[in-house]
């Protein structure tokens, strides 16, 4: 039998939950959350459930507590491991760490969100498209290690998706946070059989939106740099984008109801 189905063999309450409970109990929260990210993770020394003798992991409710502490890190503040495995290790050792109310946080259910340090910007949700979050997405900067270990991608799947043009870095071999959430999305279309090679469609569509969005604001700007009045171009592209999605998602919607 595999490990997998060893671990998801339900646990006695008093001796803890299966990873297939905590699955389920973290789910709403983050829904792409995997068996092999939790085991990423527990590799990586930021959660240790115990074992039994028979191998099969079964985690406590501080183990809970402490796997969300660290899943929370990455979505909302995009923190790097080593950052939250320090965060951590002054946890454990009864030591403040900024933005936390208590050092028994990281043991506590209802821990808060531990804020951003100062290497990495806050993220900001992708369903929200005003210009002010645009901007604060845009200023996120992750190396490629980050990125990787903030979404579970793989190696051998990053240099893909970066072949294909999926993800992109800047000047300075940065990602922005608008990669999470490629990454993201790949990570979760893999688990149906899609690979690099057949996202390629969705860069050729998003290329060919984003020329006709520049044409749109071009002359907007140009008056913008003469000093002229008008709509602020940034707000402008936050209204074509939150336009341009709304229809796309309207016609792939359409077109498989009509299947």
């Amino acid at each position: 039998m595999s490990s997998a189905a060893h671990d998801d063999v339900p646990a006695g309450p008093a001796r803890g939950v299966s990873i297939g409970a905590v699955l389920k109990q973290l789910h709403g929260d983050f829904p792409d959350l995997t068996d092999s990210k939790i085991r990423y993770l527990e590799q990586e020394g930021l959660i240790s459930p115990e074992r039994r003798a028979s191998g099969y992991r079964h985690f406590t409710e501080a183990d809970v507590a402490r796997l969300r502490f660290v899943l929370t890190a990455q979505r909302d503040r995009f923190w790097p491991l080593k950052v939250i495995k320090d965060a951590l290790d002054r946890l454990d050792r009864g030591l403040d760490v900024p933005g936390l109310t208590t050092p028994a946080a990281a043991a506590t259910p209802a821990a808060p969100a531990p804020a951003p340090p100062a290497e990495v910007s806050t993220g900001v949700p992708v369903a929200d498209l005003s210009a002010g979050a645009l901007r604060r997405r845009r200023a996120v900067r992750l190396s490629p290690t980050e990125l990787r270990e903030r979404t579970g991608l793989d190696t051998a799947a990053y240099a893909q998706l970066k072949a294909f043009g999926l993800l992109r870095t800047d000047a300075g071999g940065k990602h922005q946070a608008d990669d999470v959430d490629v990454a993201e999305a790949a990570v979760a279309l893999s688990r149906y059989g899609l690979e690099a090679r057949h996202l390629r469609l969705f860069r050729v569509a998003a290329d060919r939106e984003i020329g006709l969005t520049q044409q749109l604001l071009e002359p907007l700007r140009r008056r913008r740099a003469r000093g002229a009045s008008g709509p602020d171009p940034a707000d402008r592209e936050a209204e074509l984008l939150a336009h341009t999605l709304s229809l796309h998602v309207a016609l792939v919607r359409s077109g498989l109801a009509q299947r």
